[in-house]
């Protein structure tokens, strides 16, 4: 799977890799996501991101008009990301389970690797599942 992670921090980005191990197409930039830098995300299926990136429904129509249709952050919070518009826009969205994975860089990249694999085997995320769309799985852990 093609992916971009922005804002990222120099730890995460050891991690990310070391988790990835050449599975995922992920480029990955230390800029933040903002209208600016969308362009970078243009070819991709999926975007990484992180707390300090708030994605509102402008920047989630801005990614769906690109080709982007998945969304993983490594955290697991989700108020930083506008899941009604991710849903509006078809989009799959993933977080960290709180209780699934310690909460060290490591267990993150491990989870938000994990998502991309479910993704591009074509299978839900199961807890990791943050989408507003109707699939059966979202539907019985929610």
């Amino acid at each position: 799977m093609k992916a971009i992670a922005y804002n990222i921090q120099a730890a995460e980005k050891e991690w990310l890799v070391l988790a990835n191990y050449k599975k995922h197409d992920i480029t990955i930039i230390a800029n933040s996501l903002t209208i600016d830098t969308l362009s970078f995300a243009a070819g991709k299926e999926a975007l990484l991101v992180f707390n300090q990136d708030d994605l509102n429904a402008e920047m989630i129509a801005g990614l769906k008009a690109i080709g982007i249709r998945y969304i993983a952050t490594s955290s697991s919070e989700t108020n930083h990301l506008d899941l009604l518009a991710a849903g509006h826009a078809g989009m799959k969205v993933a977080n960290v389970p709180l209780l699934d994975v310690n909460q060290d860089p490591k267990s993150r990249m491990e989870q938000v690797i994990k998502n991309l694999d479910q993704w591009s085997s074509g299978k839900c995320v199961g807890k990791a599942c943050c989408c507003q769309n109707n699939c059966g799985v979202a539907k019985a852990l929610k």
